[in-house]
């Protein structure tokens, strides 16, 4: 009978576990899977999963063309080792899912196809290899599948589903784009045709119908603004009107529509997502309730025993003062158990954040009270804690940037930074001599870290170039680059001080690991882009050192280069020869500026219809990807500055109050906001909050919960919106 309740336990925990993180596993409910099922959600297994998929996607640095070069047998053995995990992790997982759910799930196919082709491939590619015959490593652009189709990758595939539904509004805004931009380019051909125009290289000007749509495209991006223009113009003034009319159509108005459909269909998309991952987690939390429920009166509730081992095995690492919080919201009028309506909250209760703050009074109030609160250290201590202290400071840090952007040679400024540098730490020692130093110092206080780790770096770096520049003949160029830059980082203190920085910033670090979601799809494009720019174009643009006297040098190694843009620009540096040099130069044409150069000069060394794959990466990376990024941000913002606290968090905050445990934010100009966990100056003792107790213990939900808790809550109340 124990063990039944025990794994009864255990199955509705994997239930709560799941609603908590949105996890849509259909796993079977057997004893056995449900351990394999807790094995497969450990972090262990999360970790060493990522880490073989991207030591998988990173074998492309050491494979041919390598940036560096490892043997072929060291690089087979250990993707035939990652595959071999791969395999062994769709095991695992076709283990605890049911098997008709298994075999109709698209992704787990997609992983066996991956599996085969690499082997495959791999296979193939050996044998030709010690046969001397030259083969393409075509399996390479399978490898990012993996990142996306194992189901820890779940937020990339949301990424890619919401690109795939924004793909039908989008295709009609570009095909209209296409029209405008072929019957523009239609117009080019006929106005300056037959004017023998020349561009700046000589060339002939819009004589080419192809050649005047790709130009025209690339205005679009104003890449080659306005030099595209200058024949035209240099002819006639009255013809830049054509150009001004193109770049308005365009450039800013379908550009701009091109925004405006990807949002509007990337937020309806991503409500209708959350719309099911809300439904979803209220049947896991129903099901996990109907496992524990028990009869009382005229209803079903969990009794408050099996509710604190159920918190327990969810959630292991809250404290027990913080478990008892929960269930006092949970069991408001202490009945001794949970109803359904509570129980089903649990999974949100879990997901916000809440500190638990141990009020102690300061070390030296217990070692030395006379001295602590005698009438000059309580001044001492007011005197810091109020808001002048800040402004004060404020005003040495700008200062301080005055003296930064002066000649370092200068002996006055030398020795000013000294001045600095002892004003800083002057700065942290009041501080810590006023406020209790553990709280200080806490996990949740980045500010005060930064701070504490920038001066004593910097005082660091300074003495240690001083004493070698007195001592020794020696100047290390290295640390001097050191100092300079940690005197720069000072500066970002600033941020901290100004209100609405703060709000911004707090705003960025809250949203930064939902924005991995879109560096994992940008890392996809890239992989993919980066090999099969690698196939394409490897060694036909080469690197020469400027005293080379190598033949074609100038030409970056390529005679269909000579007097080129490209070699005039010496951009030859930028290459496919490897992947590290691959992702640079997408970088840069994602950055856009000047990729008409790299496409004019790749195409020159090979085909014409190379140029296709810079509009291709352009298309999708450009004007797909960032502007879903964009969307994402305006969506993160607008939730930001615009949403009240979920009905959890402010039932959490009522009960924190009502018991007497709670420290108050302060007041800010918006009261939408609230920013994460303030210095301890402004939550201990700062102006307009609660005056310390000397010890004990309060709580506080963290201003923003961390990922995945923020991704959660974000979508919830994202979810509230769509039904107003």
């Amino acid at each position: 009978m124990a063990e039944a309740a025990s794994q009864d336990l255990l199955l509705a925990a994997a239930f709560v576990s799941d609603a908590q993180y949105n996890r849509n596993i259909p796993f079977k409910t057997s004893p056995e899977a449900v351990r394999l099922y807790y094995l497969y959600n450990h972090w262990i297994m999360r970790t060493a999963t990522y880490f073989f998929i991207f030591l998988n996607l990173s074998l492309a640095v050491f494979e041919e063309p390598a940036v560096y070069p490892l043997p072929f047998l060291v690089t087979s053995v250990v993707e035939v080792l990652c595959l071999v995990v791969f395999f062994g992790r769709l095991t695992h997982f076709a283990k605890v899912t049911l098997r008709n759910v298994f075999w109709k799930d698209t992704k787990n196919i997609c992983i066996m196809v991956a599996i085969l082709l690499s082997l495959t491939d791999l296979a193939i590619y050996g044998v030709l290899r010690m046969y001397d015959v030259r083969s393409i490593r075509w399996s390479r652009i399978v490898r990012p599948i993996f990142l996306i189709n194992f189901a820890e990758s779940r937020q990339i595939r949301r990424a890619f589903r919401s690109i795939r539904n924004t793909l039908p509004e989008i295709t009609y805004v570009f095909l209209l784009f296409m029209f405008s931009l072929l019957m523009f380019s239609l117009m080019a051909l006929k106005l300056f045709g037959e004017r023998n125009l020349q561009t700046a290289e000589g060339l002939p000007y819009f004589k080419n119908y192809l050649e005047i749509v790709f130009d025209l495209y690339v205005l679009v991006t104003t890449a080659n603004s306005p030099d595209v223009m200058m024949p035209a113009f240099d002819f006639s003034s009255w013809y830049a009107l054509f150009f001004i009319a193109f770049v308005i159509v365009n450039t800013y108005i379908f550009m701009s529509l091109f925004l405006a459909v990807v949002y509007n269909n990337y937020k309806k998309h991503l409500k209708n997502e959350i719309r099911k991952l809300a439904y979803m987690k209220h049947c896991k939390m129903i099901e996990a309730f109907n496992i524990l429920k028990e009869e009382e009166g005229a209803q079903f509730v969990v009794r408050e025993a099996q509710w604190k081992q159920l918190v327990k095995l969810v959630a292991p690492d809250i404290s027990n003062s913080h478990r008892e919080l929960l269930l006092r919201i949970s069991d408001d009028e202490q009945k001794g158990f949970i109803d359904k309506k509570s129980f089903v909250q649990l999974a949100d209760l879990l997901n916000i954040q809440v500190i638990t703050l141990k009020i102690r009074s300061h070390p030296l109030g217990q070692w030395m009270p006379g001295v602590y609160k005698s009438a000059v250290s309580r001044f001492l201590r007011s005197m810091v804690r109020h808001r002048g202290f800040v402004w004060t400071y404020d005003v040495i840090i700008l200062i301080n940037a005055i003296f930064i952007a002066l000649d370092e040679e200068t002996p006055y400024i030398s020795y000013a930074e000294w001045v600095f540098l002892a004003l800083y730490i002057i700065e942290i020692l009041l501080k810590v001599y006023t406020y209790e130093p553990r709280a200080f110092f806490g996990k949740n206080q980045f500010w005060n870290w930064f701070d504490t780790l920038i001066i004593f770096a910097a005082l660091t770096a300074t003495i240690l170039n001083t004493t070698l520049k007195s001592t020794t003949k020696y100047n290390s160029q290295q640390i001097l680059d050191i100092v300079f830059i940690l005197r720069v980082l000072r500066l970002i203190r600033i941020v901290d001080s100004i209100q609405r920085f703060r709000v911004i910033m707090n705003t960025l670090i809250n949203i930064v690991p939902t924005m991995l979601t879109f560096g994992g799809l940008t890392l996809v494009v890239y992989c993919v882009f980066a090999i099969i720019g690698m196939e394409l174009f490897h060694g036909k643009i080469q690197f020469f050192p400027a005293n080379s006297n190598a033949p074609h040098s100038l030409e970056c190694g390529n005679a269909a280069l000579k007097d080129s843009l490209f070699a005039r620009a010496k951009y030859c540096k930028n290459n496919f020869n490897n992947f590290a040099s691959s992702f640079i130069v997408l970088m840069e044409l994602t950055v856009v500026n000047q990729w008409h150069v790299f496409a004019n000069g790749f195409a020159n060394v090979t085909v014409q219809p190379a140029k296709l794959y810079f509009i291709a990466f352009h298309i999708v990376m450009v004007i797909i990807i960032v502007n879903i990024f964009v969307s994402f941000i305006l969506e993160a913002f607008f939730v930001e500055y615009s949403l009240e606290k979920s009905e959890v968090e402010t039932a959490i905050e009522q009960k924190i109050q009502e018991l007497g445990m709670g420290v108050q934010e302060d007041e800010l100009q918006d009261e939408h906001l609230l920013d994460n966990m303030e210095s301890a100056e402004h939550d201990l003792e700062g102006e307009g909050g609660t005056k310390p107790q000397s010890k004990g213990l309060v709580f506080k939900i963290a201003s923003k919960p961390s990922f995945p808790l923020f991704y959660l809550i974000f979508c919830a109340r994202l979810s509230s919106v769509a039904s107003l």
